[in-house]
C-alpha cells in the first residue's frame, strides 16, 4: 500500500476551519482505503506566518512543500494585515508557491450541483448539468512580467507598470496540458486571449494553433476574444468544454464561471507543474476558490465543500485515486440532494448547517458508499 505525503497549509480565516473538514476526510480514508495512506505535516502561510516569522512563507515551508506528494492549502489574507509590507502581504506566500513549485497549470473546474442550479444567479436551463474546465496559465503573464513598478515623474505625477508577458515554452506547456484534458472530457478547447489588441494575444494563438495541429488535432479547438468569453459564460455557459487562457484573463473568467455555480464556495482548484523527467510525477498545490472571508472566520458558517473537494482533485491528478475521487463527489452531491446547505448556498426550505455539521455530513455519505 501506497504512503503519500501532504503537506496541510490551512492560512488565515475560514481556511483553518476548512482544512479540518478535509482532515476528517482524510482520516476516513486511512481508516477504510486498501490502496492508500496519507502522512500529513502541516504549516503557516499566510497572514498567521508573518504574524509569527515576519515572511508570508517560512524557507523551512517551502523545503516542506517541494517534498511533498501535494500541497493542501486554505486561504490567505484579510485586513488584520493591510498595512504589512507588499513583499511580505499574505498573498505573497501563495505567489511563492506557484512560482517557487513550477506550478504553471491552474485547473479551475465550475460544476453546478443538480441540487443547486436554482442557487445561481442564472437560469436554471443555463447551469443545469454545467461542467466546464477552465486551464489557467498560472506564473507567467502580466502577475510576473517585469517591470512592475510605480515611479513619479518629473511633473509630480505618479506612473504604474505592469508588463505582460510571454514565451512560446509556456504557451506551448499550457496548451498541452487543455487538450490531454479535452480528450478525457468533451474534446473541444476554447482558447481565450486579445489577439486583437495585445501582442501577447498574437503570440498566444499562434502557438495554440500550432500546438493544436502537431499534438492533438483530434480535439475541436475554437479561438475566443477574453471579452466574448466573458459574456458567453453568462449567455450560454454550456457551449464550453474547457477554456485555456492566460493568467489575468484566467484570474478573471474562472470567478465568473464560478458564480454561475451558485457560489465561490462551492468550487476547487488544481495547480500542477511540469511531470518529472524520470519519475513523472508533478509538484501539485489544490486550493478552495474561495477566499479567507474574514467576516464569518471562527464562527463555524464557512462552506467547507470546496476544499474538500480540492482534496478530491488531489485524489484524481495527484494520486491516481478516481474511484475515491469519484467517491467523494458523490458524497457531496448526496449531501446537497438531501437540502443540508452551508449560509452561502441557503435556499428556501433547506437545513442550514455550520461548517463541521457539512464536513459530517459528507464523511457520513462516504461511509454509506463503502459499507
Amino acid at each position: 500500500m501506497a504512503t503519500f505525503n501532504l503537506l496541510l497549509l490551512p492560512g488565515d480565516g475560514i481556511g483553518v476551519e476548512t482544512m479540518a473538514e478535509v482532515e476528517r476526510v482524510i482520516a476516513f480514508l486511512n481508516k477504510n482505503s486498501n490502496k492508500a495512506k496519507f502522512a500529513c505535516q502541516s504549516d503557516l502561510v499566510g497572514g498567521a506566518a508573518y504574524d509569527k516569522h515576519g515572511v508570508a512563507i517560512t524557507d523551512e515551508a517551502m523545503a516542506k512543500a517541494m517534498k511533498s506528494d501535494a500541497v493542501i492549502f486554505g486561504a490567505v489574507g484579510g485586513p488584520k494585515w493591510a498595512g504589512v509590507p507588499y513583499a511580505v502581504r499574505p498573498e505573497a506566500g501563495l505567489l511563492r508557491l506557484r512560482k517557487d513549485m513550477g506550478l504553471f497549470a491552474n485547473l479551475r473546474p465550475a460544476i453546478c450541483y443538480p441540487a443547486l442550479a436554482d442557487a445561481s444567479s442564472l437560469k436554471r436551463e443555463l447551469v443545469e448539468g454545467l461542467d466546464i474546465m477552465i486551464v489557467r496559465e498560472l506564473t507567467g503573464g502580466v502577475y510576473f512580467g517585469e517591470p512592475k513598478e510605480i515611479v513619479t515623474l518629473e511633473n509630480g505625477e505618479k506612473r504604474a507598470i505592469d508588463t505582460q508577458l510571454y514565451t512560446t515554452h509556456e504557451i506551448e506547456r499550457i496548451a498541452k496540458v487543455a487538450f490531454d484534458l479535452a480528450r478525457k472530457r468533451g474534446n473541444k478547447v476554447h482558447s481565450a486571449e486579445k489577439h486583437n489588441v495585445m501582442r501577447t494575444g498574437v503570440l498566444w494563438k499562434e502557438v495554440v494553433t500550432q500546438v493544436h495541429k502537431s499534438y492533438a488535432p483530434d480535439v475541436t479547438l475554437e479561438h475566443i476574444l477574453a471579452d466574448n468569453c466573458a459574456m458567453q459564460l453568462v449567455r450560454q455557459p454550456k457551449q464550453f468544454d474547457v477554456i485555456v487562457t492566460d493568467n489575468l484573463f484566467g484570474d478573471v473568467l474562472s470567478d465568473e464561471a464560478a458564480m454561475a455555480t451558485g457560489s465561490l464556495g462551492m468550487l476547487p482548484s488544481a495547480s500542477l507543474g511540469a511531470p518529472d523527467p524520470k519519475t513523472g510525477k508533478r509538484l501539485a498545490l489544490y486550493e478552495p476558490v474561495h477566499g479567507s472571508a474574514p467576516d464569518i472566520a471562527g464562527k463555524g458558517l464557512a462552506n467547507p465543500i470546496a476544499t474538500i473537494a480540492s482534496f478530491g482533485m488531489a485524489l484524481r491528478y495527484s494520486f491516481d485515486m478516481g474511484k475515491e475521487a469519484d467517491m467523494l463527489d458523490g458524497a457531496i452531491a448526496a449531501v446537497l440532494a438531501k437540502g443540508l446547505r452551508t449560509g452561502d448556498i441557503m435556499q428556501a426550505g433547506m437545513q442550514k448547517v455550520g461548517t463541521s455539521e457539512m464536513g459530517k455530513a459528507i464523511v457520513d455519505e462516504l461511509q454509506k458508499l463503502v459499507a
